[in-house]
């Protein structure tokens, strides 16, 4: 998803369009007055699922999109941050929850939305957690009480099957899929690596 660009930011001018600069190869915004080529890149989520005495942290949104459904901690990496401090941050942010021992797990390419999601898996060692102001409330779940009918987005769906599918297994493997949508909102996921 390609966000429009109307005006220049580098110099203001409204002469910006849209083409294949020089020496690339897809379309950018271009400035026509200063020259300038405006790069829109993938953006990076990080995202937490911690646990505390076998159960989850599930956050229930405050805010838009999906407001009201359930998610695991997670947000929009920050300038000058790891993913895993992004990770540790938003888990903090929306849940009020201090993580520990914090291991990469998996990785989903969303092309569709252009956004990269990382998610990481972490302990709460206190299972201590209280609503943020991005959250109407928290809570703990084990995999049965789960309120899959009502989560946010495919990608925690995928994330959580997973993992409850690895710890069942005692084996938690760095996984990488694809998360696709098509023009009529079917979603398809394709994994890479690591048979889930």
């Amino acid at each position: 998803m390609i966000r429009p660009l109307h005006y220049c930011p580098t110099c203001g001018s409204d002469h910006v369009s849209w083409r294949v600069p020089a020496d690339d190869n897809r379309e950018r915004h271009v400035c026509e007055a200063c020259g300038t080529i405006h790069y829109q890149n993938p953006r990076n989520v990080a995202g937490c699922i911690a646990e505390h005495a076998g159960r989850v942290l599930l956050c229930r949104r405050a805010i838009e999109p999906r407001l009201g459904f359930w998610t695991v901690p997670a947000g929009f990496m920050e300038n000058s941050e790891t993913l895993a401090e992004a990770a540790a941050r938003e888990t903090h942010e929306e849940a009020l929850a201090h993580t520990e021992s914090l291991a990469l797990y998996a990785v989903f390419n969303l092309p569709h939305i252009s956004q990269v999601y990382v998610m990481f898996r972490a302990q709460v060692p206190a299972g201590e957690a209280a609503a943020g102001p991005e959250s109407l409330e928290v809570g703990w779940f084990e995999e049965r009480d789960v309120p899959w009918d009502e989560l946010a987005f495919p990608v925690v769906h995928e994330s959580l099957r997973l993992y409850f599918a690895d710890r069942s297994r005692g084996d938690f493997p760095v996984r990488m899929s694809d998360i696709l949508r098509d023009a009529d909102g079917h979603v398809d996921i394709r994994h890479h690596g690591a048979a889930p």
